[in-house]
């Protein structure tokens, strides 16, 4: 009998993905939230799994989504009977805007309740941050439904100030990393103002167990101070180095003779000293402001800690910097050297306009070298010049000159002081007897390791750019769907690795074996898995090409059932293909 291979489908990684979203229930949480139309072939729950596969693989502009899962030979696992027809950008454009008419919040909040209850993943800590998403295309300037986002220009996080944006806001639990909550504002929103109301929706989650909230710097606001003290919430937010309680508490660390210490971890190579952070919590009253508007001064507490790490990394950071700032003040030098003055005014002009003293100038001075000390110096100078007359000059002559100014610059490098390196304050609500410092600080630490790898994701390769929308109520919906594709995407991540760690095993990695993949490693083990349709005669056999001991390794971490891809399936005029 003759066997043809008639078509291969690379499905790669998409049925591990289904198996997460079937495990979490994605289709029947939003089915129940929004009841499908009986003339609608595909309801809300199936399309939202179709349009997180989408964005999982890489492409999800919404014309192709249908085509890509098709390729993907993913139809038959997605619903049986569905065809590429039904997966067309209008019917998914419809979905996105009953996502939003639901309540996008409403709607991911039931979605994050069910992953902590699935995977009893518990939540000591919640990180705050936000981000930004550019957006290509001409948007309203004010959206037609209430409460949709406003596309804007605004402070962009993304380097592109010509194009409007929204700003994303979200909240994901410190174990893990599994986004909790999510916000999209007006894209000019104010990082300070989002934050205290990304607090009261935290807080509206009802999640038990909670510690407290981390965030960044802009948290620190009299505005976020006092909803915290108000609400009693614990916080825990880095100070910026521009305010003046920072610089004080810097000052009064550098004048102790030694701090507790805090922290200790092994350096990062075998020649590294360990990486040691001391510090000590001090009491400070600060402003903060409460609900009615009243302002109000609070003791507050601040842990001063000092790194040595941190110390490193910026003596080497400065010295860097000073030698690439001294090739551009050489230049600089050159150019004032060489200009030439007739007047004293002219010279003292020039000299106020080096120094940032020139007419409409006002507030502080700028500082155009940050490494290096500049003056200024005015002199006078004579220079030759040409003869007023033609004609060969006699031999006794004196050479013509004409008499000026000159600007002299006298450079110094700026020293850096070795115990000025290394600072970092923290600011928080937690009484001391409630958490100590050695907790407060690793709290922090671990926003590096939790929400900004989530954005950082989010930018790409999961960015929602250049994708054309339409509307700001579908952005909303579409920014939504790509943050349930992040809470996916660390929930395989966070059990592989529980996995491994647990069973003491390892799978290949980049650089050999390793028992903490990243998830794109761990997708990117299935790029070899393939659907191979057969002809036998007049039957047709669909078998799995490409799965290894590893891949059966990682359904298990995802307690998912392996039989897919354990194949061959049955013939297809047979029963039909098995949910993973």
């Amino acid at each position: 009998m003759a066997i043809t291979v008639q078509q291969i489908h690379p499905v790669g990684h998409l049925p591990l993905v289904l198996g997460v979203l079937r495990r979490l229930e994605v289709a029947t949480v939003i089915d129940r939230l929004i009841p499908p139309h009986p003339a609608h072939v595909l309801s809300c729950g199936r399309g939202v799994e179709a349009l997180v596969l989408a964005i999982l693989d890489g492409d999800h502009a919404l014309y192709k989504v249908g085509r890509r899962l098709e390729e993907r030979g993913m139809m038959a696992l997605l619903q049986p009977g569905l065809t590429r027809a039904s997966l067309h950008d209008y019917r998914l454009g419809h979905i996105l805007d009953a996502l939003f008419g639901a309540n996008l919040n409403r709607v991911f909040s039931a979605l994050a309740l069910k992953a902590l209850e699935v995977y009893s993943i518990p939540t000591p800590w919640l990180h705050q941050d936000t981000t930004t998403i550019v957006l290509y295309g001409a948007y309203e300037d004010e959206p037609k439904t209430l409460g949709a986002p406003r596309p804007a220009y605004g402070h962009s996080k993304d380097g592109r100030d010509d194009l409007k944006q929204v700003l994303l806001s979200l909240g994901v639990s410190g174990d893990g990393g599994i986004p909790l909550r999510i916000g999209v504002r007006d894209g000019n929103r104010s990082d300070s103002v989002e934050t205290p109301v990304a607090i009261e929706e935290c807080l509206a989650l009802g999640l038990e167990g909670v510690r407290g909230i981390v965030a960044d710097s802009k948290a620190y606001s009299r505005r976020t101070l006092g909803v915290c003290l108000e609400h009693k919430i614990d916080l825990v937010t880095l100070v910026p180095r521009t305010c003046a309680v920072r610089q004080e508490l810097e000052a009064w660390g550098r004048q102790q003779p030694t701090l507790p210490l805090l922290v200790e971890k092994p350096g990062r190579t075998q020649d590294e000293a360990p990486r040691r952070w001391h510090g000590h919590s001090v009491l400070r009253q600060v402003a903060v402001e409460y609900s009615d508007g009243r302002v109000a001064q609070e003791a507050l507490r601040f842990v001063v800690v000092h790194s040595s790490q941190l110390a490193q990394q910026q003596t080497q950071t400065y010295a860097a910097a000073q030698v690439k700032e001294a090739e551009a003040v050489a230049d600089h030098v050159r150019q004032v050297h060489a200009r030439w003055f007739a007047c004293l005014p002219d010279a003292e002009a020039a000299s106020a306009a080096y120094e940032g003293q020139g007419p409409g100038h006002r507030g502080r001075r700028p500082r155009p070298w940050r490494y290096h000390a500049v003056r200024y110096r005015i002199v006078a100078d004579t220079r030759r010049t040409r003869r007023a007359r033609r004609g060969r000059p006699a031999k006794m002559d004196p050479p013509p000159t004409e008499s000026g100014y000159r600007l002299v610059v006298e450079v110094a490098a700026l020293a850096n002081p070795e115990e000025d390196n290394g600072w970092t304050v923290l600011a928080t609500t937690v009484r001391t007897e409630v958490c100590g410092d050695a907790a407060i600080l690793p709290a922090y630490q671990d926003q590096t390791t939790t929400v900004e790898p989530g954005l950082r994701w989010i930018k790409n390769p999961a960015a929602i750019s250049p994708v054309w929308l339409e509307k700001p109520e579908r952005i909303a919906a579409l920014a939504m769907l790509t943050v349930l594709g992040l809470l996916v995407y660390s929930i395989i991540q966070r059990q592989v690795r529980l996995y491994l760690r647990t069973h003491d095993q390892q799978i290949p990695g980049n650089k050999g074996m390793t028992a903490t993949p990243t998830a794109a490693v761990v997708l990117a083990l299935f790029s070899q898995v393939a659907l191979i349709q057969l002809g036998m005669g007049d039957q047709q056999v669909e078998q799995i090409y490409g799965v290894q001991l590893h891949h059966l390794l990682l359904c298990d971490a995802l307690d998912l059932d392996s039989s897919w891809y354990e194949g061959p399936s049955a013939q297809k005029n047979g029963r039909g293909i098995q949910t993973p």
